[in-house]
């Protein structure tokens, strides 16, 4: 029997801020978490590459490119990886988090924002920072400010007839069935399902499941794998229509996001 691999434990960082705003850029193997802790001020956490998922409040959020985590002073959670990923902190005193959100969620990044981040991750700040620094970062916080709330890329749902039917699509991302056909797999009508993923969701299914192909085509695309091979692994009968849906969702094409990582 083949062992599990247990996860690799790193150490929350954050705890002692040399500056009100202070950035932290970090590159964490596959499988590795960061045990439950929280932090006196707030943090935003950002992917550059891969995806950062953290669990919070019973919720379980994710942010690919174009998201990022918010999480408020106080709040007790736990960060993890499945896959190797490229990540950051904004570590946000208490006192400059008041027009913030002020529960956790996703928070939709604009260009701007990535652009401040990538510039950060090139030159990061010094430790104190300058007061050019802290300018700089004082203006990357107000962006965050206007930042919508997205909540979680991929939400899920405890729902006993919707909450199988997402297990078995995270389980196989390549199957098509239809929405009937799900349907009659979970024993309920089609418009039950529609009502419940409308409810748990906030989205269609089929929207949800083209998320789901996202996140597992994102480390696939990255390790070299060709876009065709990743359409066909994910239940797309042609590449095109692969390439549609990943540019309708991440503005870019996957050969551009591939190359992006690299």
């Amino acid at each position: 029997m083949k062992a599990v691999q247990q996860p690799t434990r790193l150490a929350p960082q954050g705890e002692q801020l040399p500056s009100p705003i202070h950035f932290r850029v970090a590159e964490s193997p596959a499988n590795a978490i960061y045990p439950t802790h929280k932090h006196a001020g707030g943090e935003f956490v950002y992917a550059f590459r891969g995806v950062m998922e953290v669990k919070v409040l019973g919720l379980h959020l994710l942010a690919p490119p174009q998201y990022g985590i918010w999480l408020p002073p106080e709040t007790e959670h736990i960060g993890l990886n499945r896959k190797e990923v490229g990540h950051c902190s904004v570590y946000v005193a208490k006192a400059l988090c008041g027009h913030l959100p002020r529960v956790p969620c996703a928070l939709s990044v604009g260009p701007l924002i990535v652009a401040m981040l990538e510039r950060l991750r090139e030159r990061p700040p010094k430790s104190p920072a300058t007061p050019e620094d802290e300018r700089f970062l004082q203006v990357l916080v107000d962006q965050l400010t206007d930042a919508p709330c997205a909540g979680s890329y991929l939400p899920a749902s405890t729902d006993p007839v919707l909450a199988p039917v997402l297990q078995m699509l995270e389980a196989r991302p390549e199957d098509n069935r239809s929405l009937p056909e799900l349907a009659r797999l979970a024993n309920t009508t089609e418009r039950t399902l529609i009502r419940r993923c409308q409810r748990d969701l906030g989205m269609s299914l089929s929207e949800w499941r083209q998320r789901l192909r996202i996140l597992r085509a994102m480390p696939l695309l990255e390790s070299g794998r060709s876009v065709e091979s990743v359409a066909l692994d994910l239940g797309y009968s042609s590449s095109s229509a692969f390439i549609t849906m990943f540019r309708k969702l991440m503005h870019v094409t996957p050969a551009e996001f591939a190359k992006s990582g690299k």
